[in-house]
């Protein structure tokens, strides 16, 4: 279905959109203008074909560009705008990047200051002008009957075992490994993943893209957009996720469980400054969603008071996100189950997903009616896709979904692909035959003195509900008990000293606070009744700064980087076990 506003993003303080027949027109006139550059397939294996990164925030130029490589049958080397220099030289090293393609000035100045290593870097192209630079749009050719017929060539030249795209994995260890997919990984996850975002009924309607394109979640995402006829409005940034949705009026969005809980926990926040009758309200309503649950007959009495609160309270939430949003489709790490049922009674159906890039990245989700959505879970597995559940635990997966391997590095492979099975490196289950539960990482399990082993990820999960509590990372490997870092949740910390009269002395002066302490100490030992006793946090240690992705403890999609932050507290570590 041909849309106004295929693509649409601010330009200038307006949204300039990009009709679908434009998107046509500039895809072609990009792929001749890389054609009339010597750009191509090469002679079809995935050494010698051309390689080309984007490295951009998300904007329509850069899916423009992914496609326009892709339709030539070059390779397209997608890299997160926030990687550092080394990892940056290594990946285009590696992939022996012909062309960049960058969004603005710092990128540019950014791949120019490692190009003196990169011997097969011949051209930087920028979305965005900059002085000296070449710009994106001197690609751009007419498409004369000769060149629509070398393009049309290009096309039908395509195989679908053919790359298309290496993603080097951030990971949260070690070196980047480039994922290769190839163009039958990338179709066959479209067509089923589209059948999971069809069920909202989204077809002429809006979504809002803000995780990095570069991720293969979002990317996927985008593809099955296009296909099912959704208009796509890129954010301006991260801080401007809240009023671009008002602006935007979302019918569906994907995200991760981090913004989701800072979604929540701004709504809590300013719930807690309410008084009087419309704090009793706001205290009431989400109590009740907190009980809200599926698949379950809930009593009349129940549903009453849950339709007065969504009028009341919840009609707000969906209106500070536009108004509109049925479905927001949440992956890259687990979701606490009180977000789900709390949005869900909302009326905001989330929909939790499991994948991996290296499986194009979607294996299942939790789709949009009822029975085949079980909080907790991530869902069914998409069409054509199989899942067994190996002697020790860990999710095994095959299908026209996994990746053709590792680039250059076949003994990787050899490590994950088996006998055609992807070894995921998670643990889980398979609830009811039917919805997959995923219980922890694989390499993050670890063993205490005592010998039993641990899974941190059920209790980092399930800590993060305290108010206090912003990030925590649970240590104990070879120890005699287990113990956390933890981040506190330093606006909500301000909001207390502000409550007991006393100015904020800072994060500093906070986490070594007797009262602080006192506050966590308390949280912990609420939830620590969720797990067995070996399981239970004894020590801690609270750390004065937020973790990032820019300081190097976060991947880019908000995951843990577990060696690194070990590496960078060590001396905390210590501490919680030399004071035991």
């Amino acid at each position: 279905m041909p849309l106004e506003d295929m693509f649409s993003a601010k330009e200038n303080g307006a949204w300039r959109k990009y009709s679908t027949q434009e998107v046509v027109d500039t895809v072609n006139q990009l792929s001749v203008g890389l054609l009339a550059q010597g750009i191509s397939s090469g002679d079809g294996t995935a050494e010698n074909r051309e390689k080309i990164a984007i490295i951009s925030a998300n904007r329509p130029e850069w899916m423009m560009v992914d496609l326009a490589i892709q339709q030539i049958g070059a390779i397209s080397v997608p890299i997160y705008p926030t990687i550092n220099n080394e990892e940056l030289k290594f990946v285009l090293q590696d992939a022996a990047v012909k062309m960049v393609f960058v969004g603005e000035k710092n990128l540019c100045r950014k791949v120019e200051s490692v190009k003196a290593d990169l011997p097969d870097l011949q051209k930087i192209y920028t979305f965005s002008p900059v002085p000296e630079a070449l710009h994106w749009k001197e690609l751009l050719f007419e498409v004369s009957p000769n060149l629509e017929r070398q393009l049309a060539q290009s096309k039908e030249s395509i195989r679908p075992e053919d790359l298309a795209t290496i993603l080097y994995t951030s990971g949260t260890t070690g070196t980047p490994k480039g994922v290769m997919l190839s163009h039958r990984n990338i179709l066959s996850n479209m067509f089923n993943s589209t059948e999971v975002i069809d069920e909202v009924g989204v077809r002429g309607k809006r979504a809002i893209s803000f995780l990095p394109l570069n991720h293969a979640f979002e990317r996927m995402a985008t593809y099955c957009f296009i296909y099912a006829s959704v208009s796509v409005y890129y954010a301006e940034s991260m801080d401007s996720i809240a009023e671009n949705l008002r602006e935007v009026k979302p019918t569906i969005f994907t995200t991760v469980p981090r913004l989701l809980e800072k979604v929540y926990e701004t709504i809590v926040r300013k719930g807690s400054e309410l008084t009087g009758v419309k704090k009793s309200l706001f205290n009431w309503a989400l109590r009740l969603a907190e009980r809200y649950e599926i698949n379950t007959p809930l009593p009349l009495t129940y549903r009453m008071q849950l339709a007065l609160a969504n009028k009341l309270v919840f009609s707000k939430w969906r209106e500070a996100m536009g108004g509109e949003v049925k479905s927001i489709i949440t992956g890259a790490a687990a979701c606490q189950v009180r977000l789900l049922k709390v949005f869900t009674a909302a009326e905001i159906v989330i929909q939790e997903g499991y994948g991996l890039t290296e499986a194009s990245p979607i294996i299942s989700g939790n789709r949009y009616p009822e029975e085949n959505r079980m909080f907790g879970t991530v869902g069914p597995l998409l069409r054509d896709v199989e899942v067994k559940i190996a002697e020790d635990g860990e999710i095994l997966c095959k299908g026209p979904n996994i990746m053709m391997g590792y680039y250059k590095r076949p003994d990787l492979t050899a490590e994950v692909l088996q006998n055609g099975w992807l070894h995921t490196g998670d643990i889980g289950t398979l609830v009811s035959g039917k919805f997959l539960k995923i219980t922890d990482r694989k390499k993050e399990l670890f063993k205490t003195s005592g010998g039993k082993y641990v899974a941190p990820q059920p209790i980092e999960n399930k800590m993060v509900e305290s108010p206090w509590i912003e990030q925590i990372m649970v240590v104990g490997e070879s120890q005699k008990f287990v113990g956390a870092l933890i981040v506190p949740a330093f606006q909500a910390l301000q909001e207390w000293y502000a409550g007991q009269g006393l100015p904020y002395p800072g994060n500093l002066a906070a986490v070594a606070d007797k009262r602080v302490r006192a506050l966590i100490s308390e949280a912990i030992k609420t939830y620590n009744h969720y797990f067995n006793p070996v399981e239970q946090l004894k020590k801690f240690a609270l750390l004065p700064q937020e973790w990032t992705v820019a300081g190097g403890e976060l991947t880019p999609t908000l995951k843990l980087k577990r060696k690194v932050l070990f590496e960078k507290y060590q001396n905390f570590i210590q501490e919680i076990y030399t004071q035991a």
